[in-house]
């Protein structure tokens, strides 16, 4: 069944911190949910790639990339990386690339914009700690759930 954020936040409003909007759907899946991995980087996506390397079954990797418009943390070859190990989707507060390809991809891809310039690669970043944006704080092992609608996080695993 796939849970909708609408129906959540009115099933659980107690348990549910929405965050802000200003993030676009990129990837082929728009209703994603999963417990939470994050990285945070600025400007490099060697984490990014690193994450995406491991299983991600269950899983929703969250990019803390600062909001940078300059260049992309995410296309479609690390898409393809997240597909093939099971994530089922990536949040970035930041730009991903290679957009048409990534709708292709049966993956749950929210971003705030596009951009074709790639990233640097300088193996800088961190992973796996609480990271906040969007009015609300995205907590390893925590729940995100997702669709056309926005962005929500809960401390447990949610259903109706």
């Amino acid at each position: 069944m796939e849970l909708r954020t609408t129906d959540l936040c009115d099933a659980h409003p107690e348990k549910v911190k929405v965050a802000e909007p200003g993030f676009s759907d990129y990837g082929g899946a728009s209703i994603f949910s999963g417990s939470i991995y994050t990285v945070k980087c600025f400007e490099d996506n060697s984490f990014v790639r690193k994450a995406l390397e491991q299983n991600g079954e269950g899983k929703v990797l969250v990019v803390d990339g600062g909001g940078s418009m300059r260049c992309a943390l995410l296309g479609d070859m690390l898409g393809e990386l997240a597909v093939k190990n099971k994530w089922n989707g990536i949040i970035v507060y930041g730009c991903i690339r290679d957009s048409k390809a990534m709708r292709a991809l049966p993956l749950g891809v929210k971003a705030l914009n596009t951009i074709p310039l790639k990233s640097n690669k300088r193996n800088e970043g961190q992973e796996n700690i609480n990271v906040r944006f969007a009015g609300v704080d995205f907590v390893p092992g925590q729940f995100v759930y997702c669709d056309e609608d926005g962005i929500i996080v809960s401390a447990e695993k949610l259903s109706l």
